[in-house]
């Protein structure tokens, strides 16, 4: 992925202490809104599409070893501004990109004294949201407990999502993975196949009104992978950890990483039809490379044994 050209223009900003939610931001072709406001003493958000509500307010905030990120948080300030950046992709769906989009980044303290950070990008088809976590610190090491990050759905939406698979379960105990089968139009809150959730990414239909599509990126060994919880019967469904065992019981079940801290990205792409959601690149769009490949890699001979006799061709004798 190469991205040789970013343009970013400051549009407004509002550095006084005084200035009071609610806060939004639209894309660029005005038909995605985004709302930040607080509901009794929580940081929410809410998004429309055109004039249909696709996410009712949805709670926004981590719990850390350093203070609470979730509750009474003051607001201190924002900026908005226009992003605008193209890039190139090698074998993906398209090549060329041009990244545009409208951002807020708001800033709150906690009631220990650190900053907590929301930023939202809304391109014509996408929003995403990450939170960046600062203070007095900056050798500190922090551990991220718990996300809050909510989606609550519109109570007539359904699903059409991949239950979690429970851990070391599988061909050679390497479950989870992004193998289980998918819920059909299901209703909002009915219990997943195994009761831990949902794979990313995860897809839904809001009634008549269109799609959206919910998932994460720019994980990298600074957090860790995520995913959907059990949902509730009114249509709400957080950011959940891995659970206990997951990657053969290697690694903890938080994130731990140095101050400042910034997590990943969470993704929701939104439209009247699956269009949208088919030609995004947002997964892209939001990350930079982390580093240049020393040379060009290609696809050399192959064997898969596995898609015509499945776990037990798993040997050196099917290969050959």
């Amino acid at each position: 992925m190469i991205k040789p050209s970013i343009y970013i223009s400051l549009l407004t900003s509002s550095m006084l202490a005084h200035a009071q939610l609610p806060l939004s931001v639209t894309s660029p072709d005005g038909q995605i809104t985004v709302k930040l406001e607080k509901q009794q003493n929580q940081l929410v958000y809410s998004v429309n599409y055109g004039n249909q509500e696709f996410l009712q307010q949805s709670q926004l905030g981590l719990n850390t070893n350093l203070g609470d990120f979730s509750q009474s948080l003051k607001y201190k300030s924002h900026t908005t501004a226009s992003v605008n950046e193209s890039y190139k992709l090698h074998n993906a769906k398209v090549s060329e990109v041009n990244y545009t989009a409208n951002s807020l980044k708001a800033q709150f303290e906690n009631q220990e004294g650190r900053m907590l950070g929301v930023e939202f990008n809304v391109s014509d088809s996408d929003v995403a949201f990450r939170y960046q976590i600062s203070g007095a610190e900056t050798d500190t090491r922090i551990k991220v407990l718990a996300e809050y990050s909510a989606f609550n759905l519109p109570d007539n939406a359904t699903t059409f999502i991949s239950p979690q698979a429970l851990p070391e379960t599988g061909w050679m105990q390497t479950k989870p993975s992004y193998e289980e089968p998918y819920t059909f139009n299901e209703a909002l809150g009915t219990p997943s196949a195994n009761g831990v959730g949902y794979t990313f990414p995860a897809l839904f239909k809001n009634s008549d009104k269109g799609w959206l599509l919910i998932s994460e990126t720019g994980v990298d060994s600074h957090y860790l992978g995520s995913k959907l919880s059990e949902g509730t019967k009114d249509g709400i469904y957080r950011i959940s950890f891995p659970q206990a065992g997951e990657n053969n019981g290697i690694g903890a079940t938080y994130a731990a990483m140095a101050m400042p801290a910034t997590t990943p990205w969470r993704t929701i792409t939104l439209g009247a039809s699956l269009k949208p959601i088919v030609e995004s690149t947002v997964a892209f769009d939001l990350v930079k490379p982390l580093y240049q490949a020393s040379q060009d890699y290609k696809m050399g001979r192959s064997t898969w044994s596995w898609i015509v006799w499945q776990d037990p061709s798993i040997n050196y004798d099917d290969q050959i």
